[in-house]
């Protein structure tokens, strides 16, 4: 067999596991959506759908897992193409890590249905569904980066994601600010901050993916450092 023939079934592997890893993006992406649409609706339904999802989410992880591994025994890549497949297992990790987030915030909204809650207890859930907007659009164009392997856009990621955790920071500011004025919102002011926090890591994820790309295209780890002294190292 021609090493162009064997050349041209391995990047036919590549692309149909890049493939399936944007599917499993795709599919992590309106989880964490539907999750806070079951948080602000306060809908039991919505919140089993997305539960159901993470079984899928997980599943897809597993065998995607598994088909790398078989690709780097049987064909021993190098360089950038070893990259490329290390990036991938990184990159479904946390996507399977953005599928837990909506998961927990679905148990959260169930605990609180059971609990008796009333939906209209006063808490800031615009603000929640505003930050949720801002990490699933920054996941979004995460994903958008690894299917085009653009560093720019990646660098995009990175500096965008200081906005979610200032999100985060005022989301926790007004939650202490109801718990100090009406005693009765404490424990569920509390599950709020757990699910700010979840969405907040929505977005760590989102830079975890865009530093995981940068590595692919330059061949450099910039993890722990800020997006100014990354793009000063990438350029």
């Amino acid at each position: 067999m021609s090493d162009k023939h064997l050349s041209t079934q391995f990047d036919a592997e590549l692309s149909g596991i890049s493939t399936r890893v944007l599917e499993m993006g795709g599919l992590v992406e309106a989880q964490v959506a539907q999750a806070v649409n079951a948080l602000t609706t306060f809908s039991g339904e919505i919140a089993s759908v997305v539960l159901q999802t993470e079984e899928r989410v997980n599943a897809m992880e597993v065998e995607i897992d598994r088909d790398l591994s078989s690709i780097i025994a049987r064909r021993q890549p190098t360089a950038r193409d070893l990259r490329l497949l290390i990036a991938i297992s990184k990159t479904i990790a946390n996507l399977e890590r953005v599928g837990d987030e909506a998961a927990r915030i679905a148990r959260t909204v169930q605990r609180l249905i059971n609990s008796g809650v009333s939906s209209r207890l006063r808490l800031p859930m615009s603000d929640l569904a505003f930050e949720a907007d801002l990490a699933v659009a920054l996941l979004r164009k995460a994903l958008d980066a690894f299917a085009r392997l653009d560093v720019e856009k990646a660098l995009e990621v990175l500096k965008q994601d200081d906005q979610i955790d200032k999100e985060f920071d005022g989301l926790l500011r007004k939650l202490i600010t109801y718990m100090m004025e009406d005693p009765r919102t404490i424990s569920t002011a509390i599950d709020m901050v757990f699910v700010a926090k979840a969405i907040e890591r929505v977005g760590d994820h989102a830079k975890n993916l865009a530093e995981v790309i940068i590595y692919v295209v330059k061949g450099t780890d910039v993890r722990h450092n800020t997006p100014e002294a990354v793009e000063t190292m990438v350029r």
